[in-house]
């Protein structure tokens, strides 16, 4: 059948898959916009207030459905408006595919208005990019997009695509979409060397990641992990990956995870690293970090083999299917000495909290009684900063998909276009979002999405007037000059909430809060509830950086 470029678009839409896309429409590519239009009855736009918090949304969508997000905008501004979200995805391996428009053909590299190489800009934080010129070529570019977007290790890929192009018309004929299959890449030898280890082996730890979460293997894991009965940590990206109620959980790994997991990874013999990529915020110290262990990595992709630190075995392929296939290949063992020790770590690693105000709501009691008025299927959402790790470190995930946080980029303000990505797909689910005053100020504009489509986002702004991540830094590592941490800005979050048509609440300390948030939580209306903390509070216990665990701060003078 002929159909314009944009038609052609919106068909291929459909054959993926897709019946949600976010954006913000613009000059070129309001024939995109007109197709919508008439394709409105199967395809459902979200409009955001801004690129960025669309490119967000998207990502939020991916991240707790597994499926691909997909994010439209206009040339130029719209277009380079998007690279922080397509960053963000890139750095924690969220499928994503962005369809920009650009100028027509006969207008390209003549610096023409809001003309951009889109291609060229985020050529570094996408796993692929097209500029689609000819009409002929759009269909298959859309194609081979989504599949290399949802193959392998995932992440996003970009389209652009001239106006005139939009509008061209060509014979378009659809295609059956095959499944995509991940082949595994290691021999029956390999499998069988990480037996080996694995039955050598008497003080096991499973480092896991979000890779296990990505490919949907949170079943395999724990059978495997049963199997050779062997404590798990995990990297705040893995969080939801395996239950936070199990025997072998550990809790996060890293800079700001637990003493035991610390502890553990000193004194393992085996190190086994299942889709996570010992990222500076784990490892610190790469040169020490298990340095008594072996350590065998699974992962997908081929590049991160041996790139942060040395293995000794490692297994390729989809986590889904590898995983199955070692757990296949090992015996069955016990390690109860070794998961005893790892529990009494646990007991003995407790920092010390500051003592409860009633000038201020602690945060971890803040985040306890959210855990109890939430099932364990509803959807929590942070921002970037020290909430972040309160919520990783305290918050109790049972299930995958639950938890949506920028983890590589580390992008302050992904918080409220995620947790908006995270309502649509999920309107039977309740979401919450946890932020701090500083990353809500960034892309609170995106309060008008959430009242436009009444989203019933909880929205709890951990509000300390300070830049507390930073000030925390500043407060160990550079003599307490707290150079521009402390703006101390007057925003009345509660009073901004209903400017933009949503209720807005206040915590002024922990004796109203349990009553604050059941009103907040009796019903399906977005909030934003202003939760006023002390800017003293800190994020324990740390491991500063390149550091090991015989340096963890547990207390601040």
């Amino acid at each position: 059948m002929k159909l314009n470029g944009s038609e052609i678009i919106a068909e291929c839409l459909l054959e993926q898959g897709v019946d949600t896309v976010f954006g913000y429409p613009g000059g070129a590519v309001l024939n995109i916009y007109d197709a919508l239009y008439k394709y409105s009855d199967r395809i459902t736009h979200i409009l955001s207030a801004h690129e960025q918090g669309a490119a967000h949304a998207a990502d939020g969508y991916a991240r707790t459905t597994g499926k691909c997000g997909v994010v439209i905008a206009t040339s130029g501004p719209g277009a380079t408006n998007l690279i922080t979200g397509i960053a963000t995805a890139y750095m924690d391996s969220v499928p994503m595919v962005a369809i920009t428009g650009n100028v027509t053909n006969d207008l390209l590299a003549r610096d023409s208005f809001q003309e951009v190489d889109i291609c060229g800009i985020s050529l570094p934080v996408t796993k692929h990019n097209f500029i689609v010129k000819d009409v002929k070529d759009l269909a298959n570019v859309i194609r081979k997009a989504f599949r290399i977007a949802m193959s392998g290790r995932k992440g996003p890929v970009l389209i652009d695509i001239p106006k005139d192009v939009t509008g061209a018309i060509y014979d378009y004929e659809p295609e059956r979409i095959e499944p995509i299959s991940n082949p595994v890449l290691s021999e029956k030898s390999d499998f069988e060397e990480a037996a080996g280890l694995i039955a050598q082996s008497q003080r096991p730890m499973i480092y896991m990641g979000g890779g296990v979460v990505s490919a949907d293997a949170e079943k395999e894991l724990l059978e495997f992990a049963e199997k050779i009965d062997c404590p798990v940590a995990t990297s705040v990206m893995g969080l939801g990956g395996f239950p936070s109620s199990h025997r072998l959980f550990m809790g996060t790994i890293g800079m700001h995870g637990g003493y035991e997991t610390g502890k553990a990874t000193d004194n393992c013999d085996l190190i086994i690293t299942i889709g996570a990529r010992f990222s500076d915020r784990v490892a610190g110290d790469r040169e020490k970090f298990g340095k008594d262990a072996k350590i065998i990595q699974l992962d997908i992709d081929r590049a991160e083999i041996n790139k942060n630190v040395k293995t000794d075995s490692h297994i390729l392929g989809d986590l889904k299917d590898t995983l199955r296939i070692l757990t296949d290949t090992v015996e069955k063992t016990e390690h109860n000495e070794w998961i005893a020790q790892v529990t009494e770590w646990g007991k003995k690693g407790g920092v010390t909290e500051t003592p409860r105000s009633d000038d201020y709501a602690h945060p971890y009691h803040i985040i306890e009684l959210v855990r109890r008025m939430t099932k364990d299927s509803d959807i929590i959402v942070t921002d970037v900063g020290q909430h972040q790790m309160w919520v990783s470190q305290k918050y109790r995930f049972e299930e995958p998909r639950t938890w949506c946080t920028s983890g590589g980029l580390g992008t302050m303000g992904y918080g409220l276009g995620a947790a908006v990505g995270s309502a649509v797909a999920h309107p039977d689910r309740r979401v919450v979002l946890f932020t701090g005053d500083g990353s809500f100020h960034m892309n609170l504009n995106e309060l008008a999405t959430v009242c436009s489509y009444d989203l019933p986002v909880k929205v709890i702004v951990m509000n300390n007037t300070v830049l507390g991540m930073v000030r925390q830094w500043q407060k160990l590592f550079y003599g307490r000059r707290f150079s521009q941490t402390d703006p101390h800005r007057k925003t009345d979050f509660a009073k901004l909430a209903e400017a933009f048509g949503v209720k807005g609440m206040r915590i002024h300390n922990d004796d109203d809060a349990e009553d604050v948030l059941k009103q907040a939580f009796s019903d399906n209306k977005p909030t934003v509830i202003d939760c006023r903390i002390s800017p003293d509070e800190n994020v324990l216990p740390m491991i500063p950086p390149g550091k090991t665990v015989d340096e963890m701060i547990t207390e601040m003078e």
